[in-house]
């Protein structure tokens, strides 16, 4: 199966690296970024922490059950941990898929998925 799950300190820089699959016929990306603000308060970045190897882990699981339900063809995974800036990367998700449905499909279900059961916790650093 074609996963790579990191966690890496800080912000998330722009992809620079080749992610594609000859087959592919959808590259779906998705990055999530630090919002100004929390629950109507200014803030000025988001501190992540995260239980690490559960949390690789718990991606590289909820990864491989997307890959065999939609049969995608590659998934990277990239978080977050430490101070994060508003208006920075914090999370991105890039699946190669054969069509765009599927691609799309599990994008929304491993976010979901991640959100309520990976140890990865945030808190704001308000402005």
């Amino acid at each position: 199966m074609n996963i790579t799950v990191n966690i890496t300190d800080g912000p998330l820089s722009a992809a620079t690296d080749n992610f594609s699959c000859n087959d592919a016929g959808a590259l779906i990306i998705f990055e999530g970024c630090v919002r100004p603000s929390e629950k109507d308060q200014p803030i000025s970045a988001l501190e992540y922490e995260a239980y690490e190897p559960m949390a690789s882990e718990m991606l590289r699981k909820i990864g491989k059950e997307m890959i065999l339900k939609h049969g995608l063809l590659a998934m990277d995974v990239q978080h977050s941990k430490g101070t994060v800036g508003a208006g920075e990367v914090s999370f991105r998700l890039r699946i190669a898929a054969a069509h765009r449905k599927e691609g799309i499909a599990a994008m929304q279900e491993f976010i979901d998925w991640m959100k309520k059961d990976v140890p990865i916790w945030k808190k704001p650093v308000y402005a």
